[in-house]
């Protein structure tokens, strides 16, 4: 195995847990709080998904929806305000423990960790969020498993830039040819591609409708016995969730793997 797959980066907001949502609600009563009349509904979030990073988000919108306030020298700053209140508002609603680890994360990092193939996280977010979402999630000593994590704290150039994963790679001596990075979005997709790995998309109800063009399979998420995955592209999961045997074969599909563009085409309710 390891002559193929030496390892796996994944991604966290959408990759490992379905946090955009609890974003999505952390932001508007943020919003509230600051006395703003912005709301972001499932279906504008969609759209701004399409932007790294959640200051980067509240300036394009505000440009669109306020353009004066946002020409302002000290909007940036107000800006970064916000952006620290959300922060700690999505913490809260983490903490309340509602926000658990996709089917089949833990399963995978688990097997990955018997196989001995070494782990990395690259995200655009905080690393207050992240370990936020696996002190919920995972054993105390979560943090010993991965070899380099790298957060918007460490690396400052988001996603589609592939800074983070370049970070990381170099930080653990990963090797591209034999790597593996598990996504959720274009610009994430964008970003591993561009540092060279080999990627897996794990869809969700705000990426369903985007391109996936140069992921070597489009999946609903990787799956367990009670609900499992829906391949949109790639080889089928015969056993009906993906294992590191699945992620094998994809490395060892090389470019072949490698589709025009690809549609999401989930269904959710």
């Amino acid at each position: 195995m390891n002559r193929l797959l030496q390892g796996i980066i994944f991604d966290v907001d959408g990759t490992l847990a379905d946090t955009e949502e609890v974003h999505r609600q952390a932001f508007n009563l943020t919003f509230a709080d600051f006395g703003l009349d912005w709301e972001w509904t499932p279906t504008l979030y969609e759209q701004l998904l399409c932007i790294s990073g959640g200051r980067e988000r509240m300036l394009i919108h505000a440009r669109e929806v306020a353009p004066a306030r946002a020409a302002d020298p000290q909007f940036p700053d107000f800006v970064r305000r916000l952006h620290e209140a959300k922060t700690a508002c999505y913490a809260g609603l983490l903490s309340s423990g509602g926000v658990r680890l996709r089917p089949g994360v833990e399963r995978v990092l688990h097997e990955a960790r018997r196989e001995g193939l070494k782990l990395g996280i690259a995200t655009s977010s905080a690393w207050s969020n992240l370990k936020t979402l696996l002190d919920n999630n995972l054993p105390p000593e979560w943090p010993s498993w991965f070899s380099a994590i790298e957060t918007a704290d460490s690396v400052t150039e988001k996603k589609p830039s592939p800074a983070v994963y370049q970070a990381v790679i170099r930080r653990a001596q990963f090797e591209p040819s034999r790597t593996l990075a598990l996504e959720d979005t274009q610009n994430g997709l964008k970003a591993a591609r561009a540092a060279g790995l080999t990627t897996v998309i794990t869809a969700h109800r705000f990426t369903r409708h985007h391109s996936f063009e140069g992921a070597a399979a489009v999946l609903d998420g990787l799956g367990d016995a009670e609900q499992p995955t829906e391949v949109i592209f790639g080889p089928p999961c015969a056993q009906g969730f993906v294992d590191l045997r699945y992620l094998v074969g994809l490395m060892s599909r090389g470019e072949e793997s490698i589709p025009g563009p690809v549609q999401g085409r989930l269904s959710y309710g």
